[in-house]
């Protein structure tokens, strides 16, 4: 696999949207005109979600407190293995202005990290040791407590590269075995005749992208995977705890 090199900070606009995939190919045969496949055209992303073990980041997130802030771990890799090219990254909103800050590592030294505090060569990026330092002091112990994987399509503007539109679907999500070297499993996160469709501006969005979301009558979404990941899960566990019960 191709290794990616990485911007390690953002700061942009991101909208989403939810679309059924009869609405996506209409719109993206038309989005053509100004949009192109980037260089690494598809993907299948594995991520891990650091919380506590409450959860409290992910709640204080959906209640849109502090920084609504998110620490997770991104592999492209397939069959993600110890050696693997990880991202740490760690996003936060301020101002309905979303940032984000990562380091290129492994998902062994991330892990070693986040639960331990143990740093090797790796953990070098300053800014996302002080924001998960504050994180710390905010929640206490961080660690493992959400898988979601899914497949992406990435485009990037013809004329301006920094516009982009990426597409998620066949999303799955867990909340046990917790770990990105165990595998793609999981409950569906998401109708899988459905899309997430995100665009990620620097400044407005053009004028051309405006008039097709007016066209195809597509309205911006809050929607979190790992907020939504949360709430089904929650949803599991008190339906497991319900069935106990009557048992």
């Amino acid at each position: 696999m191709k290794t990616r090199i990485i911007q390690k900070q953002f700061k942009r606009k991101e909208s989403k949207y939810i679309l059924n995939k009869v609405v996506w190919e209409r719109f993206s045969q038309e989005m053509a005109a100004y949009m192109t496949q980037d260089e690494f055209a598809t993907s299948t992303i594995t991520n891990i979600y650091f919380d506590n073990q409450d959860f409290q980041m992910i709640q204080d997130s959906i209640a849109k407190k502090n920084g609504r802030e998110k620490v997770r771990m991104r592999l492209y890799a397939v069959h993600p293995e110890a050696s693997s090219q990880a991202f740490l990254e760690i996003k936060k909103k301020e101002n309905k202005i979303g940032y984000k800050f990562r380091l290129t590592s492994n998902p062994i030294s991330i892990g070693r990290y986040i639960e331990n505090g143990i740093v090797d060569s790796t953990i070098t990026d300053q800014t996302v040791t002080d924001e998960l330092s504050q994180l710390r002091k905010r929640y206490g112990r961080i660690q493992p407590m959400m898988y979601i994987y899914y497949d992406r399509e990435s485009f990037k503007g013809k004329t301006d590269s920094k516009i982009r539109i990426t597409i998620d679907q066949q999303l799955l999500y867990r909340w046990t075995e917790v770990d990105a070297l165990a595998g793609k499993f999981g409950q569906p996160l998401l109708d899988p005749n459905k899309v997430i469709m995100e665009v990620k501006v620097p400044g407005e969005r053009p004028e051309w992208l405006e008039e097709l979301l007016t066209k195809y009558k597509i309205e911006k979404q809050s929607f979190s995977k790992y907020g939504r990941a949360y709430q089904l899960a929650m949803a599991d566990k008190e339906g497991e705890s319900h069935a106990d019960a009557v048992i």
